[in-house]
């Protein structure tokens, strides 16, 4: 399981249960209102983290790809050019 789905799943299960205990234990409105907005801006930052670690992870994974793919793509590229050199030597051989 990706760390993404785990902070997302902790961060849902943390508003289930702050909503659940609002509706259990509810306080005054204004605090009510206070502790949501904190615990919001908190699982909000929680989530940002998440989202631009997995986006670093996405750049790096992306550029190690490139990089292994120009390299399959130079070897390709070299043993085209001597099956070719081959092929011309044949023919003109004949």
């Amino acid at each position: 399981m990706s760390a993404n789905k785990i902070i997302l799943g902790i961060a849902v299960a943390a508003v289930a249960g702050a909503v659940i205990g609002l509706i259990i234990a509810p306080e005054d409105s204004k605090k009510t209102i206070k502790k949501l907005r904190k615990k919001t801006n908190s699982l909000a930052g929680e989530l940002i983290a998440a989202l631009e670690k997995s986006k670093d992870q996405a750049a790096d994974k992306a550029a190690e790809w490139k990089k292994e793919g120009k390299a399959y793509a130079d070897e390709t590229l070299g043993k085209a050019e001597a099956y070719a050199e081959s092929a011309r030597e044949q023919v003109g051989n004949i």
